[in-house]
C-alpha cells in the first residue's frame, strides 16, 4: 500500500465538499459538525475555487489530499492561517473502510511538514471535538502537546462544543 500526500487541486474540491454534504447527521455530529450549517454545494465549491488561486500569504484555507495507491481517501487542511506564525488543522478520512487503521497518523506525518514549510509556521493548533476519540488519540501519538479543554464553536460548520486544544511547534516537528 503506497501512501502519498499532495496539495489539493481544483478537481479535488468537489470530492471534499461531497464528503461533508453526503455524510449522515450522526457521522457529522461525532466530528462536531452540524449538517444545517453546511453551505450549499455550489457556494462551497466557489469559495474554495477562489481561495485555491490566492498566494499562500493570502489564503484562508489550504488542503492536502491523502492518497492510497493514487486514490484520494481523505484530506487534512489548515485554516485560521496567520502566515509566518500559526494555523489551525483539521483531518478527515473520507472512506469508512479506511478509518481506524492508523492511516491518519501516517498521513499526518507526511502532510504536517508541508504546512510548516509552505506557510512558514511557528506552530500548528488542532482543536478536535472532545468526544471524537480518533483525532484526540492521533494527535497525542504524534507528539502534539495538550494545552486545554474548553467550550467554543470552533468553526462555521460546527455546533457549540467542548474541544481539546493541542499544539505542535516548529521545534517539535522534527519528532514526527
Amino acid at each position: 500500500m503506497q501512501l502519498s500526500v499532495r496539495a489539493m487541486e481544483a478537481t479535488d474540491i468537489a470530492l471534499m465538499v461531497d464528503y461533508f454534504l453526503n455524510a449522515s447527521e450522526a457521522f457529522l455530529k461525532v466530528m462536531g459538525a452540524d449538517k444545517s450549517k453546511l453551505p450549499n454545494r455550489s457556494d462551497w465549491i466557489a469559495l474554495l475555487e477562489q481561495d485555491i488561486e490566492k498566494p499562500h500569504a493570502e489564503k484562508d484555507f489550504f488542503y492536502m489530499i491523502w492518497e492510497v495507491d493514487g486514490q484520494a481517501i481523505g484530506h487534512n487542511n489548515i485554516n485560521k492561517i496567520t502566515y509566518g506564525k500559526e494555523a489551525s488543522m483539521h483531518l478527515h478520512v473520507w472512506q469508512p473502510l479506511k478509518r481506524q487503521k492508523g492511516l491518519g497518523l501516517q498521513f499526518l506525518r507526511l502532510s504536517i511538514p508541508h504546512f510548516f514549510k509552505e506557510f512558514e509556521l511557528e506552530y500548528l493548533l488542532c482543536e478536535p471535538y472532545a468526544l471524537n476519540i480518533a483525532p484526540n488519540k492521533t494527535l497525542r501519538k504524534l507528539g502534539f502537546e495538550f494545552i486545554k479543554s474548553y467550550e467554543t464553536k470552533p468553526g462555521w460548520i460546527n455546533f457549540y462544543q467542548a474541544v481539546n486544544q493541542y499544539k505542535l511547534t516548529k521545534a517539535q516537528l522534527k519528532y514526527l
